[in-house]
């Protein structure tokens, strides 16, 4: 990019959106004190996502336990132990392990009646309670306009951010 040029392109992990879901899960359960991050911690966006959640969940009163997403039996485990107490809730963060692991989570959110939040609608889509986060699909849509519009000559620098 040169100095004063625009920078073209679309945003998955905007960690600003993670600082919602603590607000999200106090919205919808009022009396939750604690919620179950789950999140890739190998990961940049996870490590990320953690922190803004972090720095926000004490205004909203909420403790965050974080959770692994790198293996399913330690999901399980993870999630069992953490409703055995009461006023939890749960996050699910962006990532792929989260994709692959979504349908665990939801059917353990459900089996212990545990409020939770997805970083996308596909989690509602597939029998999540809510979501908030990126519209991923309207994003590939987008940027195949873009790419039909430099494939038609229009300099990459000259297109709206």
């Amino acid at each position: 990019m040169r100095p004063g040029g625009n920078a073209t392109g679309f945003l998955l992990f905007e960690y600003g959106v993670s600082g919602k879901w603590p607000e999200l899960l106090k919205h919808i359960a009022p009396g939750l004190k604690r919620a179950a991050v789950l999140r890739d911690p190998t990961i940049p966006a996870g490590i990320g996502q953690f922190a803004i959640i972090q720095s926000v969940s004490p205004s909203q009163d909420v403790d965050v336990i974080p959770i692994s997403v790198v293996d399913a039996a330690e999901i399980e485990r993870s999630i069992a132990t953490f409703a055995d107490s009461p006023n939890g809730g749960l996050i699910l963060t962006a990532s792929a392990l989260s994709i692959e692991h979504r349908d665990l989570v939801i059917a353990l959110a459900a089996r212990y009646k545990l409020p939770a939040v997805y970083w996308d609608r596909e989690g509602v889509v597939v029998g999540g309670l809510m979501a908030y986060g990126p519209d991923v699909l309207d994003q590939y849509r987008r940027a195949a306009s873009y790419v039909d519009r430099i494939l038609k000559g229009e300099k990459p620098a000259d297109l709206p951010v």
